[in-house]
C-alpha cells in the first residue's frame, strides 16, 4: 500500500533561519502518526506546507504516491487535508453551523444549503460521537467542544488526512480521553492522522509510529511499540533529560501574601469564587490544582490586577493591595510596581503582542525599569538586555527584530518567563507555565521556577498538570466550583486523593 503522506527532502527557510532541511519520511495510510520536537524544531513548519500555508524551497510532497504541488490552503481541503490549529479558528459570536459553512455557503441556495449542512452535521457528529449542537453559538461552548467544531470542520470538508496541532494542551484530563476515543474511531474508518503533541505519553497510548525532528531535521523515526518515553526525550533534545530537578530545602520565610475571604460574582450575581483563604511565604511554591474552569484563572487575574474582586482583601508584604483605589485598568502596573510579576495563562491573549518585536515583548509591563537619562528609554540598553535574555533563556530563533507571532508557542514563553523573571519579583504568580511546550523547556522552566524560589521568591502556580504540580511545589492547594476543597503538603501527594477534591469532596 501506498503511503499516505510522503515527504521527500522538504526544506524551508526564513531569511537565515533554516526551519526545515532535507526532511524526508513517510507516513502510512490509517495511521496515527506522531511528530515530535522541541519548540523551534519544524514540525509546525513541516504541517504548515502540506497544508498550502508556506511553499517549501524544495523538496516534493506525495500523496497516495502522486507528486502533489499545494499551492494554498484551497488546495489542501481540495485534496482531502484536514489542520486543526492549536489556536482556534472559529468566529466565537457565530453558531457552529455557521462556523463550519465559513467559505463553503453554497452561493444564492444558502437557506435550503444551510438545511442540507445542519443534516450532514447531526449525521457526522452521531457517527463520530462528537457530541455538538450545530446550533450552539461558539462562546457558549467548552474548550473541549470548541475543539470537536474544529474537527467536525474537517469532516465535514471530507478531510482524510488529518493535522492535530497540540491538540490537547488546552483540554482536561476528560477531554483528552474523549478525544483519543474519536481519533481512534477515525482510524478505525480508514483516516490518516498526524498528531503534533509534547506529551510524550500520549504518544505512548495512541499513535502507531513517531518521527522526531531536531533543529529543522529528522532525527528518528520508530514504531511506538519499539521506543519509549526516555528515548523518544533524548533524540528530541539530544541529551538525557534531568526528571529530578536540585532543590534546595524547605525553608520558608516571611509571610508575602495573605488572602482573606475573597470573593467574586459574575454580572449575573453568580458566585465565581467563594471565600478563598490562604497564605504564601517567601522561598515556598504553592500550587493550585484543578480541572481548569472552577475559578483558577479568575483567582490570578484577581491577584495580579486584571480584576476587581467583589469583596475579601488580599495582603502583599502586610500591607493591603489597592482594590478600592484603583479601578481593573490600571491595577497590573500599580502591582508590577509593588513586585508582583504575571505569567498568564494565555500568553497569546495576555502575555505577549503578536504584532510587536521580540525584543518590544520583553520589556511590556516594565516600561519604567529601562528609562535612561531625562526619562527617555534607553534603546541601547534595550537591546542589550535583549540579546543576554536569548540567550541565557535559548529562545530560537534568537532575533530580537523578528514579530514574536512568528515564534513556536513554546519560545513565545520563553520570552514572557524571561520578562517576569528578569523583573527580580517579590511574588511570582505563574499560570499554566508549561501549557504547549517541549520537554526540553518544561525542564528549563521548572529550573528557573525552582531557582527563584530558592532565591527567596513567593511563588504562587496554577497547573492541570499533576506531575508539573509534584515536581514544583512545596504546598498544595485544589480548587472545585470556585473553593478550595483541601490543602496538602507535598509529601501527602496523592492523586486519589487530590482526585476527590478537584472532584468536589471538601476538607474534613
Amino acid at each position: 500500500m501506498q503511503p499516505a503522506v510522503e515527504f521527500r527532502s522538504i526544506s524551508k527557510h526564513f531569511g537565515a533561519v533554516k526551519a526545515n532541511t532535507d526532511v524526508s519520511f513517510s507516513i502510512a495510510k490509517g495511521a496515527i502518526h506522531g511528530l515530535v520536537g522541541e519548540n523551534g524544531a519544524g514540525k509546525s513548519t513541516l504541517m504548515s506546507i502540506l497544508y498550502g500555508y508556506y511553499h517549501a524551497d524544495s523538496g516534493e510532497i506525495l500523496l497516495d504516491g502522486q507528486v502533489r504541488k499545494i499551492p494554498s490552503s484551497q488546495e489542501a481541503i481540495r485534496l482531502g487535508i484536514g489542520m486543526v490549529h492549536q489556536h482556534f479558528m472559529l468566529v466565537e459570536n457565530m453558531t457552529v453551523l455557521d462556523n463550519v459553512m465559513l467559505g463553503t455557503e453554497g452561493g444564492f441556495r444558502l437557506a435550503a444549503h444551510r438545511r442540507e449542512a445542519e443534516q450532514k452535521l447531526r449525521e457526522i457528529c452521531d457517527r463520530y460521537r462528537l457530541d455538538v449542537d450545530p446550533l450552539a453559538t461558539i462562546h457558549d461552548l467548552s474548550v473541549g467542544a470548541q475543539q470537536r467544531v474544529e474537527i467536525l470542520k474537517q469532516i465535514y470538508r471530507s478531510a482524510n488526512i488529518l493535522i492535530l496541532d497540540e491538540p490537547t494542551a488546552v483540554l482536561t484530563a476528560q477531554e483528552t480521553a474523549s478525544l483519543f476515543e474519536i481519533l481512534r474511531l477515525f482510524k478505525e474508518q480508514g483516516k490518516t492522522i498526524i498528531l503534533i503533541t509534547h506529551k510524550l505519553q500520549e504518544i505512548m497510548d495512541i499513535t502507531d509510529t513517531v518521527t522526531v525532528m531536531r533543529a529543522g531535521r529528522v532525527v528518528g523515526a520508530v514504531q511506538t511499540s519499539e521506543t519509549s518515553k526516555e528515548a523518544l526525550a533524548n533524540l528530541m533534545v539530544g541529551r538525557p533529560i534531568e526528571n529530578n530537578l536540585p532543590r534546595g530545602a524547605y525553608n520558608p520565610g516571611q509571610p508575602v501574601l495573605d488572602v482573606k475571604g475573597l470573593q467574586l460574582k459574575d454580572a449575573n450575581g453568580v458566585a465565581l469564587l467563594e471565600d478563598i483563604a490562604f497564605n504564601l511565604r517567601a522561598g515556598e511554591i504553592v500550587a493550585i490544582a484543578g480541572v481548569s474552569g472552577n475559578g483558577q484563572s479568575e483567582l490570578m487575574e484577581i491577584l495580579s490586577g486584571m480584576r476587581l474582586p467583589t469583596a475579601g482583601s488580599a495582603d502583599f508584604e502586610g500591607k493591603p493591595l489597592p482594590y478600592k483605589r484603583h479601578d481593573a485598568d490600571g491595577l497590573p502596573l500599580v502591582f508590577r510596581h509593588l513586585g508582583i510579576a504575571h505569567v498568564p495563562e494565555d500568553r497569546l491573549r495576555d502575555g505577549v503582542v503578536k504584532n510587536f518585536s521580540v525584543m518590544q515583548n520583553t520589556f511590556l509591563g516594565y516600561q519604567d525599569h529601562v528609562k535612561g537619562r531625562w526619562g527617555l528609554i534607553d534603546f541601547k540598553g534595550i537591546a542589550a538586555r535583549c540579546a543576554g535574555l536569548l540567550k541565557e533563556f535559548d529562545v530560537r530563533p534568537p532575533n530580537p527584530d523578528l514579530r514574536i507571532g512568528l515564534l513556536s508557542g513554546g519560545n513565545q514563553q520563553k520570552v514572557v518567563i524571561a520578562r517576569e523573571v528578569l523583573a527580580r519579583p517579590k511574588l511570582m504568580l505563574v499560570g499554566q507555565p508549561t501549557r504547549g511546550v517541549d520537554i526540553g523547556t518544561i525542564e528549563a522552566i521548572h529550573t528557573q521556577l525552582l531557582a527563584l524560589r530558592d532565591a527567596g521568591v513567593a511563588i504562587l502556580l496554577v497547573s492541570v498538570e499533576l506531575e508539573e504540580v509534584r515536581a514544583l511545589a512545596d504546598r498544595i492547594l485544589v480548587m472545585c466550583g470556585g473553593r478550595i476543597t483541601g490543602e496538602l503538603k507535598i509529601e501527602e501527594f496523592d492523586t486519589t486523593r487530590i482526585g476527590l477534591l478537584m472532584g468536589g469532596m471538601h476538607k474534613t
